[in-house]
């Protein structure tokens, strides 16, 4: 028998213990992550020797390329006290703080462009770990390249093993260099902010910061150029995969765009996105119907 009588509404307090649940389940998921990464670390090669040689190698071919600019950097940094400073901070806390913030920002506002921006952070990182397992590699650092994180040590809480704590260097893989994925993180906030939000200064926020962090690890003698480009080009494939995955979903069988994938892809566009999309379906609909009237 129909009904007419609404139905039952969850309560407030239901919604909420649902909302917590899912937010706890998240940072476990995530905290497994990290754990997968700081195993990873028993796991990998710490043989200085032939990391050393694959840095060689890396930077004999930035040279044949003319992209060897980690001496340039590094030592205008070096040059310029308080800047260096600012990089080794900028080292040591921006790749946590800002990443964190973001995908926190999702889970809580947009959560259609979060689902997407958490596959691409868990996948391009796991893809990470296995070339950190592979291929240890030397940073600039560790090569006769100025040690910006070192020479900064006594002004910020890190020691002289990269951005770890004083006294706990071997938290750290100190030959997890290729690929960068303090760029690739900051290239995936880049990308989750331009997916996730029409705000421009948002938009430039995160892109500002992909750059920044570009500087600042070739700068602090972390990273070689062509580990940015490993880094980067792994985030987006990833990323560009997965679109390719949701857009395939949409037109499954010829069925209309009502789907979940269809959902979550509207989830992720921003109110005056949203309005265009609805506006260019209204104009195709009416076209629609003007050409069946005029047969």
């Amino acid at each position: 028998m129909t009904t007419l009588l609404p139905a039952p509404a969850l309560s407030t307090d239901t919604t909420a213990s649902t909302r917590t649940l899912s937010g706890w389940r998240e940072l476990g998921f995530l905290a497994l992550l990290y754990v997968a990464y700081a195993v990873s670390r028993v796991f990998a090669d710490d043989s200085m020797a032939p990391a050393r040689e694959r840095a060689f190698r890396i930077h004999s071919l930035e040279d044949s390329m003319l992209l060897d600019v980690e001496q340039a950097v590094t030592s205008w940094f070096v040059d310029h006290d308080a800047a260096g400073l600012m990089a080794a901070y900028y080292y040591a806390s921006a790749h946590y703080l800002v990443t964190a913030i973001v995908l926190v920002g999702l889970f809580l506002g947009r959560k259609g462009a979060y689902a997407r921006a958490r596959q691409t952070l868990v996948a391009s990182t796991l893809v990470a770990l296995i070339g950190y397992l592979l291929v240890p590699t030397a940073p600039p650092r560790l090569v006769r390249f100025p040690d910006l994180m070192a020479m900064h040590a006594a002004q910020g809480w890190w020691g002289e093993a990269a951005s770890a704590p004083q006294g706990m260097g071997w938290m750290t893989n100190q030959l997890a260099a290729l690929p960068s994925m303090h760029a690739g993180w900051a290239l995936w906030v880049a990308l989750a902010l331009t997916a996730a939000t029409g705000n421009r200064a948002l938009r430039a926020a995160g892109w500002a910061h992909a750059v920044i962090t570009v500087v600042v690890v070739i700068g602090t003698g972390n990273h070689w150029l062509l580990d940015v480009v490993a880094g980067w080009a792994i985030v987006l494939v990833v990323w560009r995969m997965l679109a390719l995955a949701a857009h395939g979903g949409l037109r499954h069988q010829g069925r209309p765009r009502s789907c979940r994938a269809c959902a979550e892809s509207r989830a992720s566009l921003s109110p005056r996105q949203d309005a265009r999309a609805r506006c260019a379906q209204g104009r195709r609909r009416s076209s629609s119907t003007s050409a069946a009237a005029r047969l």
